[in-house]
C-alpha cells in the first residue's frame, strides 16, 4: 500500500462513517489509498466495479478494448443506452463515467495501452506494480497464467483475482501469495499467515488427488479452457455445436487424470458452452463475493478465501476449495 501513512480526510471520514464502524478506521484508510485494476467488463466485473467504488477505494482503472455488442449488454448496467454515445468507443470508455456518479471521491480512469498494445498478456511486469489488486475476466488460459505470474514477480504483494461466469455458474480464483492478517479468537487478536499457489500451480494439481466432493464446475471449466486453447478460440467463443468435440476431449483428460467422466456431466458442459448471456442475479452474487474478498485482502481484516470459489444457481450451492498441494 503505497501511502499507508496518510490519514483519512474529514470528508472521507464523514462519507465512510458507517463502513468505519464496521471494519475500523485503519481498514478504511488502507482501502482509500488503494489502487485497483480490472480487465474484462462483463456483468460480474461490472458488479464488482460498482461495489468497490462505493466502498471507497483510491482509484479504479478499467481495461477492455472491445466494442459494445448485444451479448456484452446483457448484464452491464454501466453502458449508456444512447447509441449515439456508444458508437466508436471501447467498453472501458463507456463504463468509465457511471462509477464516478456512485462515488465522486474515487478516481475512475481508462487504461489506454499506448505502449501496451495487444492482449492483456502482453502487458509487461512494470505495468502492474502501481496496483494493489488486479482483477481479470474474459481472458484466455495463457493470459490468466501470464498476468498472475507477473503479479508474483513484483517486489511487493499484488493480489490477483480471476473471475468467470458462464450461464448460471460462477468461479473465482484468488492468489494473495504470502499473506498475513489478524483476527480475533476468544477475545484475543491472533496473527495468521496463508501461502497461496499461483493459478498455474493450482490447476496442475492432479485431479485424482482432489477431494471427492470437488465441485464439478472446477473440472468443467478446465476442460473448456483446454478446448479453447486447442481450437485457438477466444474466451467464450463456443456454442452447443462444440459439445461432441468437448466430450471427446473430456474423455481424453479424464483417462489421463484417472477420474470418472461422470465428474463432468454432459449437461453442465453443454450449459457452459452454449451460454452467451450472463444472469444478472448470478453476477450480483459472485461480484459481491469478489468485492468482499478484495476488501479483506487490502484491509487485512477477516479470513480471506483460499483459493477457489464455485457457485451454481441451479442448486444454489457454494463450494470453497483450497487447491494448493502441487506435490500430491
Amino acid at each position: 500500500m503505497g501511502k499507508e501513512c496518510e490519514e483519512l480526510t474529514e470528508q472521507e471520514t464523514a462519507i465512510y462513517d458507517r463502513q468505519i464502524r464496521v471494519w475500523g478506521v485503519d481498514a478504511q484508510r488502507r482501502l482509500s489509498k488503494s489502487h485497483i485494476f480490472v480487465s474484462g467488463l462483463k456483468g460480474t466485473v461490472v458488479e464488482f466495479c460498482k461495489n468497490i467504488v462505493l466502498a471507497g477505494v483510491g482509484s479504479l482503472t478499467l481495461n477492455d478494448d472491445r466494442f459494445v455488442t448485444e451479448e456484452l449488454l446483457s448484464a452491464n448496467f454501466l453502458v449508456p443506452s444512447d447509441q449515439n454515445v456508444t458508437r466508436g468507443k471501447s467498453l472501458a470508455e463507456l463504463c468509465c463515467e457511471s462509477p464516478k456518479d456512485f462515488n465522486p471521491m474515487v478516481s475512475v480512469s481508462v487504461n489506454l495501452p499506448l505502449i501496451f498494445l495487444g492482449d492483456l498478456a502482453s502487458f509487461d511486469v512494470e505495468f502492474f506494480q502501481k496496483f494493489d489488486a488486479v482483477v481479470i475476466s474474459c481472458c484466455s488460459l495463457l493470459t490468466k497464467k501470464s498476468v498472475n505470474a507477473k503479479c508474483r514477480k513484483l517486489p511487493r504483494r499484488v493480489a490477483f483475482y480471476h473471475v468467470e461466469c458462464r450461464d448460471s455458474c460462477g468461479e473465482i480464483f484468488v492468489d494473495l501469495q504470502n499473506y498475513s492478517y489478524s483476527k480475533k479468537k476468544n477475545e484475543e487478536t491472533i496473527e495468521c499467515q496463508l501461502h497461496y499457489p499461483s493459478f498455474e500451480e493450482a490447476t496442475e494439481v492432479p485431479w485424482r488427488s482432489l477431494p471427492k466432493r470437488m465441485s464439478k464446475l472446477y473440472f468443467a471449466m478446465r476442460v473448456i479452457e483446454r478446448f479453447e486453447v486447442l481450437e485457438k478460440r477466444n474466451p467464450r467463443d463456443t456454442s452447443a455445436d462444440d459439445l461432441p468435440n468437448v466430450l471427446k476431449l473430456r474423455k481424453e483428460l479424464c483417462e489421463a487424470q484417472c477420474i470418472n467422466e461422470s465428474q463432468i456431466p454432459d449437461s453442465l458442459l453443454e450449459r457452459l458452452l452454449a451460454s452467451k448471456h450472463e444472469f444478472p442475479p448470478v453476477c450480483a452474487i459472485v461480484g459481491g463475493v469478489l468485492v468482499q474478498e478484495v476488501i479483506k485482502a487490502i484491509s487485512g481484516k477477516g479470513d480471506p478465501l483460499k483459493n477457489f470459489f464455485f457457485f451454481d444457481a441451479t442448486d444454489g450451492k457454494v463450494i470453497i476449495e483450497d487447491i494448493s498441494n502441487v506435490n500430491s
